[in-house]
């Protein structure tokens, strides 16, 4: 979701010149946001190929007005912070008015504000004074299903005849008669756990839903729902926003034949058991079917049509798109006279969480390479997965391991989203007690998986109580860690991982190669440090090498067919205690250390 597939289990004027370097070897913190490397009107227009993203969880990020749950209000409050980390665009989970089961998934109302949030002119504001400080507001866009509280469907089952009816995914169980209830349509689940399916007794059928009971599934083989969706973004669209990230979008469609889902199996034969106690199944026939397409390709007409929206550029469309391999992630781009995704996330890279060099060389690879000319979203983390300390912390190195993570995410080529508080090393902290769990999953499959709690805890501003995220109770405890890990002891130390990602964002917007050069693998029989140069016309080439051990290594960056030519770099940005080297056939790295350098 929100959860596809919860893979923590189972992404514009001149150059402003050379970046200061501290006596550690790591640049200032600007504290001006960046512009890109070159201005023109193709680059405003495409703002987002380049484009840094910050996902904000809005219960968990600043509240306003001492309630415990964060706001709009307290969003506002803190763009400063925002423009000076150097962020494009707010994707904002969702907001709309919701009986909060699943947090905002389950929508009852897609065109208002949910009071906890705030109001409409509360969000006007937000849009209005982030537009003033360059950052566009992104909204979540759930289609695959709404509450069960929403008029569509409280109007849907009132009755078989009602016009509402076929807005959802209604079936009859199998063996089903006038006065016996019938078996469940088919064996497939809900991504929550158990039978996708629920019986509702006053109409006598079951209606599906992919993920939690209250959250049924709409029906997109009826055009009505279609438009209904066309004027939602509309509405949003006039208000100003920059675009939408786009929830769950490769479930919107299921097998019209209702065939069962396969069982997965081990290679004796035995099934799998999910982390609910369910049978494990392929959800083939409930995920990633062709229908979609033509239904972005909707979707993206209606956005093209209203034009900026008082930024310069185009409106743009996130997927949440966890799929397979890059074959199918370049489906979700669309054609050039049928264009859907301006940005698929590519969830391959990002959470195959283990440090596995092969496997992140051919990953980056994939995206850089097999997309043709369409711009890859790299993402590692979001609200629905364990932080990365978590997927690839070590408990010893974290910091560190961090520092190599963001620099595939800032140093490659394409658009940036990370999440709130990975800025700062924010850890995933998860209840200890079932009775604290507020998350729908936490609930249902408690103890082996404890849900989503731990990485959706609030932001942690500075060591005052509550982290300065609130005066009242806050929604989720605040982590213990948030005493030393936090922004404002971050802030001033040239050192910590707050002015790592400043430096590394700095230079995504301000050297030429790493705005819009390609990607080149280097020292690609490597199987300890990955490498790789940026190039771009007419602008020095940079390298880069990050140590996925806990060993110091040494890399020849210069062997090879695509090595190096020259044989020294000017250092732009490396870990801390690193060293300058000498040449680029020596490039010395610490445990879990960075080098980046422009060549000479």
């Amino acid at each position: 979701m929100h959860w596809t597939k919860r893979i923590a289990a189972c992404a514009i004027s001149l150059f402003l010149g050379a970046v200061a370097l501290t006596a550690q070897g790591q640049p200032a913190p600007a504290s001006t946001p960046h512009q890109t490397a070159t201005t023109s009107s193709a680059n405003l227009q495409d703002w987002w190929k380049n484009a840094v993203i910050c996902e904000i969880y809005p219960r968990s990020f600043q509240d306003s007005n001492g309630d415990g749950i964060g706001d709009l209000n307290g969003i506002t409050q803190r763009l400063d912070y925002l423009k000076t980390l150097g962020v494009d665009a707010i994707w904002l989970s969702p907001i709309y008015p919701s009986p909060q089961v699943d947090f905002g998934y389950d929508i009852s109302d897609y065109e208002n504000i949910d009071p906890q949030y705030g109001t409409l002119a509360d969000f006007d504001r937000l849009v209005a004074e982030a537009r003033k400080r360059h950052i566009r507001i992104l909204m979540d866009m759930v289609m695959n299903h709404s509450s069960d509280k929403h008029k569509w469907f409280e109007e849907s089952r009132s009755s078989r005849n009602n016009p509402y009816r076929d807005w959802y995914v209604w079936h009859d169980g199998k063996g089903e008669t006038a006065t016996e209830k019938g078996e469940v349509p088919n064996n497939w689940q809900s991504d929550f756990g158990h039978s996708a399916w629920e019986w509702d007794e006053k109409t006598r059928q079951y209606y599906y839903h992919k993920f939690y009971i209250q959250q049924p599934d709409l029906n997109w083989d009826n055009p009505k729902v279609h438009q209904a969706f066309k004027d939602i973004i509309g509405f949003w669209l006039k208000r100003g926003v920059g675009g939408f990230r786009f929830d769950a979008i490769t479930t919107l469609f299921e097998d019209p034949n209702l065939t069962d889902d396969d069982v997965l199996k081990d290679k004796d034969g035995k099934p799998f058991l999910n982390a609910y106690g369910d049978v494990a199944l392929n959800d083939t026939r409930t995920n990633n079917l062709p229908g979609t397409h033509p239904v972005m390709q909707e979707m993206r007409v209606v956005s093209d049509k209203f034009g900026s929206g008082g930024f310069p550029g185009t409106r743009v469309l996130i997927g949440e798109t966890y799929l397979p391999n890059i074959g199918e992630l370049a489906k979700q781009y669309g054609t050039p006279d049928k264009p859907e995704f301006q940005l698929p996330m590519d969830t391959q890279i990002g959470f195959i969480n283990k440090l596995d060099v092969a496997a992140f060389r051919a990953k980056l690879n994939d995206a850089e390479t097999q997309l043709g000319s369409n711009i890859p979203l790299i993402v590692f983390d979001n609200h629905d997965n364990a932080r990365l300390d978590a997927r690839y912390g070590d408990g010893v190195h974290d910091t560190d391991i961090q520092r190599v993570i963001s620099t595939m995410l800032f140093a490659s080529r394409g658009t940036a989203l990370f999440y709130y508080g990975d800025e700062i090393g924010m850890k995933t902290t998860p209840p200890t007690r079932k009775e604290d769990v507020k998350d729908p999953v936490g609930l249902t499959g408690w103890p082996k998986d404890k849900g989503r709690d731990g990485e959706r805890t609030p932001m942690q501003w500075d060591a005052t109580t509550n982290a300065g995220f609130t005066t009242g109770t806050p929604w989720l405890p605040v982590p213990p860690t948030y005493t030393t890990v936090n922004v404002k002891a971050e802030e001033p130390q040239p050192d910590s991982l707050l002015s790592w990602y400043k430096s590394l964002i700095a230079l995504k917007k301000d050297n030429p190669a790493f705005a819009h050069g390609d990607n080149v693998m280097l020292d690609t029989e490597n199987t300890k440090v990955l490498s790789w140069m940026r190039k771009a016309a007419g602008a020095p080439q940079v390298v880069v090498a990050v140590n996925f051990t806990a060993d110091a290594q040494t890399v020849n960056l210069t062997t090879g067919d695509a090595g190096v030519k020259a044989g020294h770099a000017k250092t732009l940005l490396k870990s801390p205690g690193g060293t300058d080297p000498a040449s680029l056939d020596k490039v010395e790295l610490g445990p879990f250390g960075v080098y980046i350098g422009e060549v000479k």
